[in-house]
């Protein structure tokens, strides 16, 4: 099932389910269907893997009537970040391709070695925004802001000391997350200015869960800027893949539902190119990700 978080120019922030070119408002479904079913998407990740599963067949089941009033056409939504306000800081992972790994030795003065252990930065709440939405660009902070297209995890259940084999049944769904990065706002080899200045986080345009998506390690990323190609990688290459990820977060940090993990990103980022490409005023940059869907956000002076 694909989820959005969406409002119209008379509603406040809902929790939607897009089905066949709708978007049905899960609340007013459930109320419809004579169930009690919440308003927003962190709600109803907390209710756990039945309330997927509960969903999913009373909207196969649905007759007209269950829909009449509880759904609108996808074009007369706004989509807003899919979790609009994360409970928690993202969880990001550094040098996670190796490709990439090699073109930030290059350009970055990171370490030519590839990691033995993820790397792992955050990302604040306040970094999110939606699909379409402004990236902020202040020329007196930076000058080398960059793209950077990653799968987005979130988790669905509690995680600690989670084996590997076990992990992605904790998995709720996933996104996409443009992990925005200004090259040159690192301080002493940390990331966190650099990556979490507000709007560094666009994310979106749904959650799709992880029984749509199958094994999220053969997923195509692509990102554009202005229409040209700029990177093109598979998930498949990750230095360490969502089970493996999960499993070392959990064995020091409690994983908790609506909790979101950015794996990282492969190759053909700004810094890496040559000559040096960064993101500029009036700039569109577009992230996809198969299966979910393309994040498309412009660049504007503040």
């Amino acid at each position: 099932m694909r989820f959005v978080t969406y409002r119209t120019v008379e509603t406040e922030p809902r929790l939607g389910l897009v089905h066949q070119g709708l978007v049905i408002d899960v609340e007013y479904f459930g109320a419809a269907i004579g169930r009690d079913l919440p308003g927003a998407m962190l709600d109803f990740i907390d209710l756990g893997p039945v309330a997927v599963r509960f969903l999913k067949e009373a909207v196969a089941n649905a007759t007209t009537a269950d829909l009449v009033g509880t759904a609108l056409p996808e074009g007369n939504v706004i989509l807003l970040a899919p979790i609009p306000r994360p409970r928690k800081n993202i969880f990001g992972i550094g040098l996670n391709y190796t490709e990439h790994v090699a073109e930030s030795a290059r350009a970055l003065d990171t370490s030519h070695e590839l990691p033995q252990q993820p790397v792992i930065f955050s990302k604040p709440p306040t970094a999110v925004v939606a699909w379409n939405d402004p990236i902020r660009h202040n020329a007196k902070v930076t000058q080398q802001l960059d793209w950077e297209t990653e799968l987005a995890v979130v988790i669905g259940s509690t995680a600690k000391n989670v084996a590997e084999a076990d992990a992605l049944d904790h998995v709720f769904g996933y996104t996409v997350i443009n992990d925005v990065s200004a090259r040159d706002c690192r301080r002493a080899g940390q990331w966190i200015v650099s990556k979490g200045q507000d709007s560094f986080a666009p994310m979106g345009p749904a959650i799709v869960t992880a029984d749509e998506i199958g094994d999220p390690h053969d997923l195509t990323l692509r990102t554009r800027v202005n229409g040209v190609e700029k990177q093109n990688g598979n998930t498949r290459f990750m230095l360490f893949n969502v089970n493996q990820l999960i499993a070392d977060i959990s064995s020091v940090m409690t994983l908790e539902p609506g909790d979101i993990i950015a794996t990282g990103t492969p190759a053909g980022v700004g810094a890496g190119r040559n000559p040096q490409e960064f993101m500029w005023p009036g700039d569109i940059v577009e992230c996809e990700i198969e299966k979910i869907g393309t994040l498309r956000n412009p660049i504007v002076a503040v």
